[in-house]
């Protein structure tokens, strides 16, 4: 966070440095404008916000002279009051800092300004009021004033409040509206509560009430189920009281009602829906903007679906006409008029249920209704005929109905196909064989057609292509899905696009995440590369490292280099301490607006450079990647700031250690007084919400933060048990217990659900089993606890067992065998099945199923097993499975053992890759891998290319060391970085180093982006090589390698290399490997932990005085270069290997 707030503070007593303190004048009061006498008095009184607002008011019409900076100045003499020019911007500079970190008083001022300021200051948030203010040569600037304020934490919030008391009785109620749209925005619609709801404007015009409802509808994403209530009764409370209905059997809800209510439509009870006029609701569905409308209820649930529906037909709507069809929105989704239903309407509605994804649940009745439109569309057609006109229904085909589609079919539906998104892998292959079955050699014509089924061309299959026709799909449209591709894929097309001469045009052209793939060496054999080309690439830390160095040799102006994007990851500590002291603080907001991108070492740099050059304007979270002590520093004075700057970062990309993350949070609490008073806060306190301690989320948030703070803890991706504990026993206080809880209270728990037991969570599972099912859904990417999976899956069977299969698999008489709608519904939770349970599955739902079943994280292998069994049942023997079965399997492919494995068909690199993705394989199933491919392609391991060495991932760990030292340099240079992800054993890692000696030249000769460039593959360096590395390299090592390191190896390190690792790689170096240090390499790691400077006589203790380096050390925005320093031996050996 910069210190923007200082400067903006100084707004009012600019104007009065054009006179001095003991100026006067005659009759001065006389002379004097009202409003600058008012003016004037408010800054006697210290008010001066006020006296901003008279100022901004006078200066609107008026112009201001050089003369009445003088009456104000005598103005204030005359009134006895001995100023200072100095006392004065003292006095004024803390006041106003303290509004910008105590919002509440901000709240107070706003509220005690009389209509005439108040005005003012809602004008000016609408920037109606110019953004400057001349007063002679000096200028106000309004605009950053209302940035700043705005960015403040807590500032929304008081606008928001101030603007619902008051706005409404002294501006254009719309202009009201306007304010408020811009603050709630700002602030996601966190404001929104039930309570402030409730309390909203009851008499407003009509034109008025529209615009608001309309800006809460904007925001319903961003509005907790209680607070969506809360509006929803606001709404209808006074479409009710303006309705001219007085027949209590016909509804109030007009067609007009319905426009308004928008989203808020799904809230209305279904007695409700059933009683609209048939009238209204075929005016309603007769608007133009009502199938937009319908497109959004993306909640809706079946029941009121269904009930819209109703009406819908009742009002004489033909419900199988196309115009109808089209206008329903989201309620085709739950369309149940099935009984002889034409095939063109069949396909009208599938047609239109590709927006049915956007449905929140109920995905399983959506895929049921598609199969039965499906099986009607195709009644009296073939699939090949009707192919292209039936939309995503295609994406519930199994894999020997895709196999029957003939190839002119699937080129004849392409311009569809390649639109749908959510085919899986397997029928991506399929359907990629199938367009392009004629193709011998692929042409750009053919792969620009694809699509998203590009991901499904064969590796071999692009590396075939002819260069100019890849150089051609990288420049297209269709290269945004080049990215899609797998990383053998990527190499696969790399190879041929870098195998010529010119590698210019290669290289430049290679968009997005795929650069990330470009090794250092076809990097080197780019001459003509700039910072231009690279602001809208993403870059591994290796290659930002190599280009920065190679391109600050030619360039002298830091900001083209900081400003190129991801490149910035390359800055080195030796750049940073290389600035000038007025160059790094003119050029620091490059690293301030791209704080993701740094490493915590660059952080650590950055905050020593800071410290080092002006400490008194030092962004306070920085101080949390200095050691401890210096946070211990700060005063008290400075808290706010620190906590509103730390709470912006993200405190576990700057502290991993866990003893100083603690530290910090000491420090945080101290300044807190180890209470959280109020939502204003916790607005402060921002992501550091995830880090408060369990006893100050159970006793230190007072009832009036909490509900604020929930909010914001449920967003956190880590909580530890403790505070989930702590939260869980709060939410019990708040709600009481789960029978009690509303539909409400259930969706705005969300994923905290997961805190409660199988017998709390009973009562919610049998009132609200879709809100249950839609919340586990929405926790994908998580492994939630074992007991809440049972607990939704118990939800789900018991549905099941209401309706059990008709004709089961023999051996299977009293076991519920899953359904296909039960296996989409669970998800997660299908871990529950009992392995007998699931070999029991008809072999319908395996085939439909089994790519959600093969990404099932918490499967055992137990279940694998049985799941691996009906695979066999299904499909034959693993001989006969073809590559898109076996790329199906996902998880499921962990149960083949060797054997089984080894009769796969690995024929196909793309085949081994998807296998490769799998991280749990024994070290004998990764050899059959490796075996079976090489078998099955006929290579030999000097015959494998880069995109083999890629794809075949960590069954290169099983290799052995003879093997391995057949791998050609020429394909190994190129991949050096993805190999050097691999955890391979320390042997295999020692071998891989061997051959970058071969690339990169001895280890003592290595730099910083060659370390960086190898991962793991550094783990191999001998006791000796390691304790010949500079120590600043060290940093340099990437974290995966340091926990690579054999412990007998690690404690050869000397204490002043330790020093030099970082924190980052000291956080990661083992219990075990620190169990081998001596107490002076144990207190080198605890200073490289803490973020000291690795030579101990630049790790000044803290001072009070801020220490600025002169300026002189370079030019003012002069780039201080070393070249590439450590990098030559790349740039010697590489020519080399060009022969």
């Amino acid at each position: 966070m910069s210190q923007e707030p200082r400067r903006c503070s100084l707004w009012l007593f600019l104007f009065l440095s054009l006179g001095v303190a003991s100026y006067s004048v005659p009759d001065s009061r006389q002379d004097l404008h009202p409003l600058l006498q008012k003016m004037a008095e408010e800054i006697i009184d210290g008010s001066y916000l006020n006296a901003l607002l008279d100022l901004i008011q006078f200066q609107s019409s008026h112009v201001w002279t050089a003369d009445l900076s003088h009456r104000v100045l005598a103005y204030l003499n005359s009134r006895h009051v001995a100023f200072t020019i100095p006392s004065l911007k003292a006095a004024m500079e803390n006041l106003l800092e303290q509004r910008l970190y105590q919002p509440q008083k901000l709240l107070e001022d706003l509220r005690g300004t009389d209509a005439q300021q108040f005005h003012t200051a809602m004008k000016c948030l609408l920037e109606d009021k110019k953004d400057r203010l001349e007063l002679d040569n000096i200028v106000i600037d309004l605009g950053e004033i209302r940035k700043q304020a705005l960015q403040s934490p807590g500032v929304n919030r008081s606008l928001f409040l101030v603007t619902l008391e008051r706005c409404f009785q002294v501006l254009n109620p719309l202009e009201c509206v306007e304010i408020l749209g811009m603050v709630l925005r700002g602030s996601s619609g966190r404001f929104l509560h039930p309570d402030i709801a409730e309390s909203l404007p009851q008499d407003l015009r009509e034109d008025v009430f529209k615009n608001l409802s309309a800006l809460f509808k904007d925001l319903y994403d961003q509005t907790s189920a209680h607070a969506q209530r809360a509006v929803y009764c606001w709404m209808t409370g006074i479409l009710k009281t303006s309705s001219s209905v007085t027949d209590d059997s016909v509804s109030w809800v007009s067609a007009e009602n319905l426009w308004i209510l928008g989203r808020y439509m799904v809230h209305l009870p279904f007695e409700e829906i059933m009683r609209i006029s048939p009238i209204e609701i075929g005016l309603f569905i007769s608007y133009d903007n009502a199938t937009k409308q319908l497109d959004t209820v993306y909640d809706i649930t079946p029941e009121l679906a269904q009930a819209f529906l109703e009406r819908i037909s009742s009002s004489n709507f033909d419900m199988r006409n196309t115009s109808t069809i089209h206008r329903l929105g989201l309620l085709v989704c739950f369309y149940d008029d099935l009984e002889l239903l034409e095939a063109a309407v069949a396909q009208v509605l599938l047609h239109q249920m590709i927006k049915c994804s956007h449905l929140r649940g109920f995905q399983a009745g959506v895929q049921k209704l598609k199969a039965e439109l499906l099986e009607i569309a195709t009644e009296n057609q073939t699939l090949n005929e009707t192919l292209g006109s039936l939309s995503d229904a295609f994406m519930g085909l199994t894999h020997s109905q895709l196999e029957s589609l003939s190839p002119e079919a699937v080129q004849g539906a392409i311009s569809t196909l390649n639109q749908v998104s959510g085919w899986t892998r397997s029928q991506v292959i399929i359907l990629s064989a199938k367009y392009l079955a004629h193709q011998k050699v692929l042409s750009f014509y053919n792969v620009s057609q694809m699509g998203v089924l590009l991901t499904g061309v064969g590796t071999q299959a692009f590396h075939a292509m002819d260069r100019r026709d890849l150089m051609q799909l990288l420049r297209s449209a269709t290269s945004l899905h080049v990215s899609d591709l797998s990383p053998a894929q990527q190499h696969g097309v790399l190879s041929k696009v870098m195998e010529a001469g010119d590698t210019v045009s290669g290289i430049v052209e290679i968009q997005g995440a795929f650069f990330k793939e470009v090794s250092l060496f076809d990097l080197w054999r780019e001459p003509g590369f700039n910072s231009t080309v690279l602001k809208a690439k993403e870059i591994r830390r290796s290659q930002a490292l190599f280009l920065f160095e190679l391109l600050s040799e030619t360039t002298r102006r830091p900001e083209e280099l900081l400003s190129a994007g991801q490149l910035l990851k390359g800055v080195t500590c030796r750049h940073i301490d290389a600035m000038s002291a007025d160059s790094f603080l003119a050029h620091f907001q490059y690293f301030e607006n791209n704080f993701s991108l740094l490493s915590l070492y660059q952080v650590n740099c950055l905050a020593w450079k800071y410290w080092e050059v002006s400490r008194s304007s030092m962004p306070p979270f920085l101080l949390a990647a200095l050691p401890a002590r210096y946070l211990a520093s700060l005063p008290a004075s400075q808290c706010v700031p620190f906590l509103i700057s730390l709470g912006k970062s993200q405190l576990d990309s700057l502290v991993l250690d866990s003893h100083k993350k603690n530290s910090v949070l000491k420090k945080v609490q101290q300044c807190l007084s180890y209470i959280i008073a109020d939502e204003y806060t916790v607005d402060i306190l921002g992501n550091l919400l995830c880090h408060l301690p369990a006893a100050v989320i159970r006793h230190g948030l007072s009832p009036r933060a909490w509900a604020t703070a929930l909010r914001g803890l449920r967003d956190c991706l880590d909580l530890s048990p403790q505070q989930k504990a702590a939260v869980r026993l709060r939410l019990l206080e708040q709600h009481g217990l789960p029978q009690n809880w509303t539909a409400e209270t259930v969706k705005d728990l969300g994923s905290f659900l997961a805190l409660f037991s199988g017998d709390e969570l009973s009562s919610v599972a049998t009132k609200f089993p879709d809100i249950l099912q839609q919340t586990a859904s929405k926790m994908a990417g998580t492994l939630p606890p074992k007991e809440f999976l049972q607990t939704v899956f118990e939800s789900v069977r018991n549905i099941s067992v209401e309706n059990p299969s008709s004709d089961p698999s023999p051996g299977c008489h009293g076991i519920v065998a899953p359904s296909s709608d039960d296996i989409i519904k669970l998800a997660e939770a299908n871990a529950c099945w009992a392995p007998e349970d699931l070999l029991c599955l008809e072999e319908d739902t395996f085939l439909r199923s089994v790519e959600l079943l093969g990404a099932v994280r918490s499967f055992s292998l137990a279940q694998l097993r049985k799941l691996k069994e009906k695979a066999v049942q299904v499909w034959d023997m693993p001989s006969y499975w073809r590559d898109y079965h076996i790329v199906s399997l996902g998880r499921i492919a962990l149960a083949l053992n060797e054997s089984e494995l080894e009769q796969l068909d690995l024929s196909s690199i793309d085949t081994v890759a998807s296998l490769s993705q799998q991280t749990e394989w024994t070290l004998g199933q990764a050899k059959s891998i490796l075996q079976g491919f090489l078998e099955d392609s006929g290579y030999t391991v000097q015959d494998l290319k880069s995109f083999h060495l890629v794809g075949l991932g960590a069954a290169l760990c099983a290799m052995n060391i003879t093997e391995i030292s057949l791998i050609k340099i020429l394909e190994f240079r190129v991949v050096v970085a993805r190999i050097g992800t691999l955890l391979c054993s320390t042997q295999i890692l020692a071998e891989f180093k061997r051959k970058a000696e071969v690339v990169f030249g001895e280890p003592t000769k290595w730099s910083s982006f060659v370390l960086q460039e190898l991962g793991t593959i550094a783990a191999g360096l001998t006791k000796e090589e390691l304790q010949m590395l500079d120590k600043d390299l060290m940093p340099y090592f990437q974290p995966s390698a340091i926990k690579c390191l054999p412990d007998e190896i690690f404690k050869e390190l000397s204490a002043e290399q330790i020093a030099s690792l970082g924190p980052e790689n000291a956080a990661a170096v083992t219990p075990a490997q620190r169990r081998q240090l001596s107490m002076l390499q144990l207190q080198s790691l605890q200073r490289a932990v803490d973020g000291a400077k690795a030579r101990s006589w630049l790790d000044a203790p803290p001072s009070a005085s801020p220490a600025r380096t002169p300026s002189s050390l370079s030019p003012p925005g002069a780039w201080v270069s070393g070249g590439l320093g450590l990098g030559y031996p790349l740039l010697v050996l590489m020519p080399k290997l060009m022969w």
